[in-house]
């Protein structure tokens, strides 16, 4: 990141679902590292909901920007230009129709100025995303485009394609007209960087007759695409060299079956689809950072996440081209998970952060994608922020007496009713239980939790409300024997709140009573002294 967000400081974290069991990995930390939000306004799918109406869109920007924010996130990358249009004053794109219904028509204000000012107020960045190429999502009908379009006024710059219209990239009138654009906007906006979106040539446009997806036509694509970048790049730094340029490409460059420096996938390929040749850019300079779209879960059999996360990280790698992580969470497989991806994120070193698509799919938490977000983001800051010498009791955990013999054994549960049986072990008469085990146990329901081990502090961070993570190292059978417990020195932190309780390591886990997990995270916990069974009900709040 650039300007107030681009120190970097060396930590470590490391997720752990229990407690105080993980390996040490080197990850990179940042007293901002990047957390930004796409904001798309093509269909008015994030932003506005109304047209023609200047207070209503400037409310609803401002309350998603507070929403975002309160998120944990810095910085916005807010769709500008989604259609060959704009939401700023220009003298080379008409005004968006988004804004007002009527391409062309003047919305009565500058959305872009307003969005910019609020977002800085906020000491949070602006990203603008254009998208170079498109002129429709649909139609080609240049009588339906505002008479100051300039696919309107240069119909022979045009290819249509499945419905709908686009800049020929091949044209070099079209080359200059895009870096034209992006010059306006540096030269008259206060933005931190401009953002490319994966869009070049059409997908899949088809080849001439004869023509191969690695011969002489294909490649003249993929050059025409490097044209611009570089054009464009140059010509932003040119005029104010403090703002970046990003693209968000396909995650999956090339497969390996393509090219024996790609990736172990088998997924869609950025440099055949589109003609967009990802890894030149990162090898030449021509981008400031780089976002793949890394849209799949961890184990996909085409696209594994952590797989392309070690590819991008491995590219980048010595070429001074910043790293992101594009999010898919408008996919349920990966907004369910995102606590385990953001880890994954964690364990390599160029990894600078992340970018969520979108906006709408975080505010609407699906999945519980927002709360999980919110709480690591939290967890995570705490490795930056200096205890108070006041705070300091309240961090340290109550210290147990000494060394004890932990007596193996197995808990006859009823969780909700569902009998369950899970090892623990016994000191001083007391259950104790694994954190992963008791988080594992009640995940789906509406007292679930996740945990995170912060391998800088020494910390434990308990985050409620979103679905655990499993990882394998929780109790599968009752293969445990007696051993030695020590006092734990781990600290404990519930959605951000130091906790002061007391615990053992055992074999390098880390051991909870029972009652004091349910008394911090709030679920019942019943005895039935006949059956000596353990109960726990996630419907009702703990009582002492």
């Amino acid at each position: 990141m650039k300007k107030w967000m681009k120190t970097i400081l060396s930590a470590v974290l490391g997720i752990s679902i229990l407690a105080g069991a993980v390996p040490a990995q080197t990850a990179l930390a940042a007293e901002e590292d990047m957390r930004a939000v796409w904001i798309s306004t093509v269909y008015r799918a994030d932003y506005p909901t109304a047209q023609n109406d200047i207070a209503a869109q400037k409310t609803e920007f401002i309350q998603k920007l507070d929403q975002a924010q309160a998120l944990g996130l810095n910085t916005v990358v807010v769709q500008i230009r989604p259609k060959g249009d704009a939401f700023y004053e220009s003298e080379l794109n008409p005004w968006s129709e988004i804004l007002t219904g009527t391409q062309g028509k003047d919305p009565g204000y500058d959305p872009m100025a307003f969005m910019i000012e609020e977002t800085h107020k906020r000491g949070m960045e602006f990203h603008a995303w254009m998208n170079p190429y498109r002129i429709t999502t649909s139609g080609t009908d240049l009588a339906a485009l505002s008479a100051d379009n300039m696919a309107r006024q240069h119909p022979d710059w045009i290819l249509t394609y499945n419905g709908a219209m686009y800049y020929n990239p091949a044209k070099e009138e079209v080359k200059q007209y895009i870096i034209d654009t992006v010059a306006e906007v540096v030269e008259n906006y206060d933005v931190d960087a401009i953002h490319f979106d994966d869009y070049f040539y059409p997908s899949n446009y088809p080849l001439s007759e004869g023509e191969t997806r690695d011969g002489q036509e294909a490649n003249a694509r993929r050059e025409h695409v490097n044209d611009l970048i570089e054009g464009v790049y140059k010509k932003i730094k040119s005029i104010d060299s403090s703002v970046e340029f990003g693209i968000s490409p396909m995650g999956i460059w090339k497969n390996q079956k393509s090219d024996s420096t790609g990736s172990a996938t088998s997924g869609s390929e950025g440099y055949y689809t589109v003609y967009g040749d990802a890894k030149t850019w990162v090898k030449n300079g021509w981008v400031d950072y780089i976002v793949p779209q890394i849209y799949w879960e961890t184990g996909n059999s085409a696209a594994d996440y952590e797989t392309l996360v070690k590819w991008w990280n491995d590219l980048v790698a010595g070429t001074g081209v910043d790293l992101y992580i594009g999010q898919g969470i408008y996919k349920d497989s990966v907004a369910s998970e995102i606590t385990k991806e953001l880890g994954i994120n964690e364990k390599y070193s160029n990894v600078g952060g992340s970018f969520y698509f979108s906006l709408r799919d975080l505010l609407n938490d699906r999945q519980g994608v927002a709360t999980a977000v919110k709480n690591y983001y939290a967890a995570k800051d705490t490795v930056s922020q200096p205890e108070k010498e006041e705070d300091t009791p309240a961090v340290n955990p109550v210290q147990p007496s000494g060394n004890q013999i932990a007596y193996a054994g197995r808990a006859n549960l009823q969780i909700d009713g569902t009998a369950k049986e899970m090892d623990i072990y016994i000191i001083n008469d007391y259950s104790y239980f694994k954190l992963r085990d008791i988080a594992r146990s009640i995940t789906g329901t509406k007292k679930q939790f996740d945990t995170v081990w912060i391998e800088d502090t020494q910390s434990i961070h308990l985050q409620t409300g979103i679905p655990y993570t499993i990882n394998g190292t929780e109790s599968v059978s009752a293969a445990l024997s007696d051993t030695t417990a020590y006092p734990s020195t781990a600290k404990l932190y519930v959605d951000g709140e130091a906790q002061s309780v007391a615990a053992y390591t055992i074999n390098d886990y880390t051991y909870y009573k029972l009652r004091d997990i349910a008394a911090l995270v709030d679920f019942g916990v019943t005895w039935d002294e006949s059956t000596f069974t353990i109960g726990i009900v996630t419907s009702s709040g703990y009582d002492s």
